[in-house]
């Protein structure tokens, strides 16, 4: 995607209830176990719910066990960006919608194979389509 989706933060806080806001424009986590998509089975993809940018395919989710949406790959690596994240006491790596800058989660390096990835992803900025394929 070439041109990112820029808004400023009224123009997001009319589009997007709390949750979505406070996850995908602030960087929040919702709590474990808690998210719409986090034992989700279902054919088709995970698309950004800010600006609908296809980012996850159904067939590379997997259970992590942790609690939240997690894949071993995204649609396309262009689609997900990755940035050192060092907050909280930690050394991480946030994921972002490269289509619109959201807040996705983090990747981490103990995902199953083929990628050994895991993309552990906030349901709140995820939207399922289930008639659309990556």
């Amino acid at each position: 995607m070439s041109d990112k989706i820029e808004k400023t933060e009224q123009e997001w806080r009319g589009e997007l209830n709390d949750d979505q806001y406070q996850v995908t424009r602030c960087g929040g986590t919702e709590p474990a176990f808690s998210g719409k998509y986090w034992d989700h089975k279902g054919d088709g993809v995970y698309a950004c719910s800010c600006c609908g940018l296809h980012l996850f395919s159904s067939d590379t989710k997997f259970d992590s066990g942790s609690g939240w949406p997690s894949f071993w790959a995204a649609v396309d690596e262009k689609n997900v960006t990755q940035h050192e994240d060092s907050s909280h006491g930690m050394r991480r790596i946030e994921i972002r919608c490269n289509g619109c800058d959201a807040h996705l989660g983090h990747i981490f390096p103990d995902g199953p194979n083929p990628t050994g990835q895991r993309y552990c992803v906030n349901s709140t900025s995820l939207d399922f389509k289930d008639d659309e394929i990556a």
